[in-house]
This record gives structure tokens, sequence and C-alpha cells, in this order.
């Protein structure tokens, strides 16, 4: 099967739940909780839906009771969401931009990253003040 049908399927199937403890991203179900009382019974909601519509997975692909996940460039844990410290690194170490072009696509990849990263639109020399 495609993974765009797959993907569609998916979030079809899971629907009354996406955002609440869901997220499909093509073939990658991600079932997140509080507790490790509503961690079981999302899963089991989860894994009886999807046998209801006739959906299996493969014990050998899926990672059950994790701490820590790290999805689509981001770190999920129980603090949270954080971006993955190497797309961090990726905006910090990035090369100075020559022209507009390359101006804009750093832009367009730090501007999604900025609420990760603190004081992310300051500048040093005015946070600092000036030196005398």
């Amino acid at each position: 099967m495609p993974r765009l049908i797959l993907w569609i399927l998916m979030n079809r199937v899971l629907h009354s739940f996406l955002d609440k403890f869901v997220v499909v991203f093509i073939d990658d179900i991600l079932i997140y909780s509080r507790t490790k009382e509503d961690h079981q019974e999302h899963l089991h909601t989860v894994l009886k839906t999807l046998v209801d519509h006739r959906f299996y997975a493969k014990l050998k692909k899926c990672d059950f009771w994790m701490e820590k996940v790290h999805f689509l460039g981001h770190v999920i844990s129980a603090e949270g969401i954080s971006v993955d410290p190497g797309k961090i690194a990726a905006v910090i170490d990035w090369p100075r931009p020559t022209n507009i072009t390359e101006v804009r696509s750093f832009l367009g990849m730090a501007s999604y990253y900025r609420r990760f990263v603190k004081d992310f639109s300051i500048d040093p020399a005015v946070k600092e003040g000036p030196q005398i």
C-alpha cells in the first residue's frame, strides 16, 4: 500500500484520538500520555481500533513504554517537547548567508525552531550592553 494512502487511512481510523493522545505521520503512530495508567489505556484503545479496522503492526517495528522518543526532529518526554539538539546545532552553525536566497533559506528553517532556542532573536551586543 502506498505510504500516502496508509497515512490518510490512519488519520481516518484514528481521527477521534488525534491531538488528544495520538500523532500519525505517514506510517508512524505515536501514542503519548501523562501517566502510565493513561498510557496503558491509550495503547489498548489504539491497538484495538487498529485491529477492528483490520490493521496490524509488526511487533519488531514497535517500541513500547519509552520514556523519551525522537520523532520528526523533536524529543518528546515527560518534561514536554523539545527540539533535537542536532537541529539547534544546524541553526547555530549555519554559514553566514551571502545573498537574499540564502537569507530566505536560513530564515525559513530557523523560524520554526525559534521557540525552542532561548534568546533566539536577542543580539548579544544589545543584551550585554555597550562595553566601556
